[in-house]
């Protein structure tokens, strides 16, 4: 075979696949897991966790899909961060959560809440993490989202603690800002995990390990995440390449322990969700292997 003609194979073969990872971008997949953390006899919750949105005012399709998840009906909605990735977008960010607002709800901000999106080269998330953020970028509108979301009820966990109360079960919830940022104030919420709670969750955008590790060590009962993207682009049965974080690779995305070598029941350990994310940087509109996902956790009681 000539060169030429491998030439050509090889950029069908690339073509081929940006094609098919540029439309699995758009395959928005909800995925359903059950979490075991409440007391005995109480009846289950249902949680809706979304993160990494990343919406532009032109993804009508996101919209209409994340738009049709308040058909779940959740109990409560728990939102990592990463809404924004545009600086027209607060008002549909808005308008496409305004169904899921009416519910009860907790969020914490990401960096692309906070920071314009720029172009960068992809192949950077593969490297080793020199410490550099893109803080020099035009600052988008939060404090419009932010206020959107205060309106309709929902409570920022932005370096803080807080509570709710659904149904017959109590839940107390402790928050950071973005640790990918260095933004998280963990001095500020750390101490003992409410022990008259029936469910102790606490929620941060990125997984460092800094931020699990106390949060564990505090007795909170399950820790929810986003930022990693699920390692976006993946390799089929290997996984994810690259989580952004210090979080191992093994658990970019899905249901774990922390640490991850604990079992239930452990002290000083928890269940660790981080979500795959709805969305990508609006340079790069592509995944594989790793479908874009919101996730329905289903709260149901501890085995004793």
């Amino acid at each position: 075979m000539s060169f030429t003609r491998i030439l050509g194979l090889g950029v069908l073969a690339g073509v081929a696949t940006l094609g098919y990872a540029a439309t699995e971008a758009r395959a928005y997949t909800l995925r359903r897991v059950e979490l075991p953390i409440l007391p005995a006899g109480q009846r289950s919750l249902r949680v809706l966790h979304l993160s990494d949105i990343h919406m532009t005012p032109d993804q009508s399709r996101k919209q209409d899909w994340v738009r049709r998840l308040a058909a779940l009906q959740p109990d409560l909605v728990i939102n990592t961060g990463d809404n924004l990735a545009h600086r027209d977008a607060v008002p549909v960010v808005l308008s496409t959560l305004e169904p899921l607002l009416e519910a009860p709800g907790v969020y914490v901000f990401g960096s692309n809440d906070y920071f314009e999106p720029a172009p960068r080269n992809p192949f950077r998330y593969l490297m080793p993490d020199d410490g550099t953020r893109a803080v020099d970028s035009p600052q988008l509108p939060w404090k419009d989202l932010q206020r959107g979301f205060e309106e309709a009820g929902w409570t920022g966990l932005t370096n803080t603690t807080g509570s709710l109360t659904i149904g017959d079960t109590a839940l107390a919830f402790a928050g950071v800002d973005d640790p990918h940022l260095s933004y998280d104030d963990l001095p500020a919420v750390s101490g003992p995990a409410p022990a008259g709670a029936d469910v102790r969750l606490a929620v941060a955008h990125a997984p460092y390990l800094r931020v699990l590790d106390q949060f564990a060590a505090d007795g909170y009962d399950a820790i929810i995440a986003g930022h990693t993207h699920g390692g976006q682009v993946c390799l089929p049965f290997k996984g994810a390449l690259t989580t952004n974080c210090d979080l191992d690779n093994a658990r970019a995305k899905g249901l774990h322990r922390h640490p991850a070598e604990s079992a239930p029941g452990d002290p000083g350990s928890a269940w660790l969700h981080v979500s795959a994310g709805v969305g990508t940087n609006p340079y790069t509109r592509i995944r594989f292997a790793c479908r874009p996902e919101a996730t329905l956790l289903t709260l149901t009681c501890r085995e004793n």
